[in-house]
């Protein structure tokens, strides 16, 4: 039998949000759920993104999103060598790459240890950062030249899960304004293979973890969604 799950109707706490679904669409269903129109979140993910997204429902909870969204965060993500994309992950228009030579475990190891700590990030074009206004993300569907500026970012932890040419499954344990997609980028660049995400689940938001979060379907079967 399925543990009914207690869905709160005011303050922090995280839901797990599958993959195809954007993050308003969970802050969409959360409001139909709660009845309440001040429904927020702590940090973006990516439609083809899996994992821990940080939502406050109420006044008082979306005030103290702030603190949330500068927390540490943790990631399991795949990223796919020999190709790019020109948005960093799976969705994008992709080009392979001439590669000369295949890296090893141990070469992988070594550009993977090269990015712990502050590093400064150029982050994905296709993402929501303003330009002028402007979600970036627009400006690049409209093809038009975009230069976004580097920016500090640090990398706590990052663990080699496993390798097997043309896939990396790398831990990530970052702190805040980390793009996933760019390190993918960056350490496609670094190995002379391109890279992209194929795969990403963010697994925990500061205290928040997957295996407390709450269920899309604990959401949609709560009594108050109607």
């Amino acid at each position: 039998m399925t543990e009914q799950r207690t869905v709160p109707t005011e303050g922090i706490f995280a839901v797990y949000k599958d993959e195809g679904m954007t993050s308003h669409d969970v802050i969409d269903v959360v409001r139909r759920v709660t009845r309440e129109k001040r429904v927020g979140h702590a940090g973006t993910l990516d439609p083809c993104a899996k994992g821990v997204l940080v939502v406050a429902v109420g006044r008082a909870a979306t005030k103290r999103l702030g603190e949330i969204t500068g927390s540490e965060k943790e990631y399991i993500t795949r990223v796919r060598l020999g190709w790019t994309s020109v948005t960093d992950d799976r969705e994008g228009e992709k080009t392979q790459v001439e590669v000369r030579e295949i890296p090893g475990e141990d070469r992988i190891r070594t550009v993977l240890a090269s990015f712990v700590g502050v590093l400064n990030q150029r982050p994905p074009i296709f993402s929501a950062l303003k330009v002028g206004g402007r979600a970036a993300y627009k400006l690049a569907r409209a093809k038009k030249q975009i230069e976004l500026s580097e920016r500090q970012v640090e990398a706590k932890e990052i663990e080699l899960i496993r390798y097997e040419w043309p896939c990396v499954d790398v831990r990530l344990v970052t702190g805040s304004g980390f793009y996933v997609r760019s390190f993918a980028r960056d350490l496609g660049e670094a190995l002379g293979t391109g890279g992209y995400v194929e795969q990403l689940e963010r697994t925990r938001v500061g205290v928040f973890t997957k295996e407390q979060a709450l269920r899309i379907s604990d959401l949609r079967r709560a009594p108050g969604n109607t």
